[in-house]
């Protein structure tokens, strides 16, 4: 009789190959592989932290032991007819292509949505990462640039 970690296991590789095969998704198996990380910092760490600390566990730790090629603290310049307005800097972007925009708390803002929408644009990137740390885990949201 399996174990409900077994099951875990086997539902979890047919969930995963699933979504690799769908093809309507955008770097399946990057944002699969960034997920992953996400999950182990939050079963590691838990709930109640600064977001600060979730991106240091990620940028010190779980980003460099899996391998992705990834930066931090990018800055984005804004600019309004060739002239900078301001600057941005999104928290890590990953293998060039996502961007990962870490929040804690229950709930995704507009603010926040808006926000990732606005850093891809600027990048001319397909793909960002929303996530939050919460009590329940890690809440993600994909957010995707459709111009």
């Amino acid at each position: 009789m399996a174990t409900n970690y077994e099951y875990l296991r086997k539902y979890e590789t047919k969930v995963q190959k699933t979504l690799l095969k769908r093809k309507d998704l955008i770097y399946p198996e990057l944002s699969y592989q960034i997920m992953g990380v996400l999950f182990k910092v939050s079963k590691e760490l838990g709930s109640g932290y600064l977001e600060k600390h979730y991106q240091r566990a990620l940028n010190n730790v779980e980003l460099k032991r899996s391998g992705l090629k990834f930066k931090e603290q990018v800055p984005i310049e804004l600019k309004y007819q060739d002239t900078k307005i301001g600057k941005y800097f999104l928290d890590f972007l990953i293998e060039d292509k996502v961007i990962l925009e870490i929040k804690n708390g229950r709930n995704f803002s507009n603010k926040n949505i808006e926000q990732v929408l606005g850093y891809l644009k600027a990048f001319n990137l397909s793909l960002g990462i929303l996530a939050n740390f919460t009590a329940n885990g890690v809440a993600y949201k994909r957010i995707v640039n459709a111009q």
